[in-house]
């Protein structure tokens, strides 16, 4: 039996003009990187914010701009890290279309856990096998360097993930390290964890044991912390909650997996979930 979890009821009265506005926003911040890549931060959030602004009049992601929008706010995630790592003086990264020579930046106020997730999840929801080795290299000496403090479970969480897909050794003590980390009375934002963080944790659990039933579970919870947080009066009209990004990657490395998905939403665009868009145009 399939369950669904309707999306939060969001204003659509000027979703065009909002979508061009992020678009012309976007492409600006764009075309500018080769002159000022540590605008990569900037980039990331606005392609982020248009990706999932799509999502409103289109939550199946069913259409080319909407895909053209995921991919992307994935190439720009993946940049951050490249231009960063990069010990070269420039690095070449594909970003809209366009091969394009980037600065290197090193650590920069936007090279944190936060944003390493981001580009994680977005290179596991577009299939990007390569930048997700790239993503899973980065050393996480470089996430503490900014100088920002983040809870120690980020990091935990972050190690897991790559040593998951690099296949490296201890990813269920690891795990464990990531999931006890998120304890509410450690951590600086206990409603964000609980509700936004700690979810993604349980459904990989579920799907390093072979959970599929636990699985989809785990997902609908997921879906319905999601929902809660993002109806508290301060954020419901607010676009990073029309898809839940964490729970998308994590429901992607499922079917990938073999793990039927059980869960619809407007929150999980289905045409990601099920990779149609993958391999139709070079990313």
């Amino acid at each position: 039996m399939v369950s669904n979890i309707p999306r939060h009821p969001f204003p659509t009265g000027n979703a065009e003009e909002g979508l061009a506005v992020l678009q012309s926003s976007a492409q600006k911040l764009i075309d500018g990187l080769e002159a000022r890549s540590t605008r990569l931060g900037d980039a990331l959030g606005t392609t982020l914010m248009l990706a999932k602004a799509h999502c409103l009049m289109d939550p199946r992601a069913a259409i080319f701009p909407t895909w053209d929008a995921w991919v992307n706010a994935m190439q720009v995630g993946s940049a951050v890290f490249a231009a960063a790592t990069t010990t070269e003086a420039r690095v070449e990264c594909r970003i809209a279309h366009k091969d394009r020579i980037l600065q290197a930046t090193g650590s920069q106020w936007y090279v944190h856990p936060n944003t390493w997730l981001t580009a994680f999840y977005l290179a596991v929801v577009c299939r990007e096998r390569d930048r997700i080795t790239a993503l899973s290299q980065v050393p996480l000496s470089l996430l503490r360097e900014n100088g920002s403090r983040f809870d120690e479970f980020q990091f935990a969480w972050i190690d897991t993930l790559q040593t998951y897909w690099l296949g490296g050794p201890d990813l269920g003590q690891k795990l464990v390290a990531a999931v006890d980390g998120t304890d509410p009375e450690t951590v600086t934002d206990p409603e964000t964890v609980g509700k936004l963080m700690y979810p993604a944790m349980e459904m990989f659990h579920r799907i390093v044991r072979k959970d599929h039933a636990g699985f989809n579970r785990a997902l609908v919870a997921a879906l319905q912390w999601h929902k809660e947080y993002w109806t508290a009066e301060d954020r419901a009209a607010t676009i990073p909650g029309l898809v839940a990004l964490a729970p998308l990657a994590m429901a992607c490395i499922a079917h990938d997996a073999g793990i039927p998905i059980e869960v619809e939403s407007e929150y999980l665009p289905a045409v990601l979930i099920k990779r149609n868009w993958c391999g139709e145009f070079p990313t």
